[in-house]
């Protein structure tokens, strides 16, 4: 169950970051990397409402090429506040991995980690709800600061909140602005930032998590006259 307000989801937050995760390892060869993606109707501006129609995507990649996608509609749990991501968005990621039938080595997801204020944002509870590895890619940092990487694919350079290293700043595109690569449930910095460049050939959005949001958008586009709710 995820919390139902913000106090319940700030004690929890808390208590995910002080557990202590066994660490994912790799696969040899290539994983099976899935993205998901959460998308709101167009024109919305604001932080919203709890209720607002959403659709959410899932898409599993293996070798190169998507083998399987799930799609669900719902609604918004939470208007949009910072830090607290999780009410707005976390039922709705979870229930579309949920549906894969293709149950993959580890979830890409649009939110952060350990870059939070309790250092456990929605990619790490997306995570640990699903008990699925998880790994957080933004395009900006939440918390955290760190100097941009050089301009070449694969460049990388840290992000740190004080002195702790929470993310990093990564070049997936020359030219491109870097994403931020978060690790989430039980993958540390290094393989989110091996695997996240590995999902990206050629484009600067991994391909799981693009291929989600296409599909999210896809949805949402021929369903602007459904409802919220039906």
């Amino acid at each position: 169950m995820w919390p139902e307000d913000a106090d319940a989801l700030v004690a929890r937050q808390h208590e995910l970051a002080g557990l202590r995760q066994q660490a994912w390892e790799p696969p040899v060869g290539d994983a099976c990397v899935a993205g998901c993606w959460a998308c709101f109707p167009r024109g919305y501006s604001g932080p919203g409402e709890a209720g607002d129609a959403a659709h959410a995507a899932a898409v599993v990649v293996c070798d190169g090429r998507p083998v399987d996608l799930a799609v669900r509609r719902g609604v918004a749990g939470a208007p949009y506040t910072p830090g607290l991501l999780a009410l707005r968005l976390g039922h709705l990621l979870e229930n579309v991995t949920r549906a894969l039938t293709w149950t993959p080595d580890v979830l890409l997801v649009d939110g952060t980690g350990r870059d939070h204020p309790r250092r456990a944002g929605l990619a790490l509870h997306v995570g640990a709800e699903l008990d699925l590895p998880t790994i957080g890619v933004t395009h900006r940092p939440l918390v955290a600061e760190g100097a941009w990487p050089d301009e070449h694919r694969g460049a990388s350079s840290l992000l740190r909140i004080g002195d702790e290293v929470v993310a990093a700043w990564v070049r997936t595109r020359p030219g491109a602005r870097p994403l931020v690569v978060h690790p989430g449930w039980r993958v540390g910095l290094e393989a989110a930032v091996e695997l996240v460049l590995g999902s990206s050939t050629g484009r600067r959005t991994p391909e799981p998590l693009r291929l989600a949001r296409q599909l999210a958008r896809g949805a949402r586009a021929e369903d602007v006259e459904t409802p919220a709710g039906s």
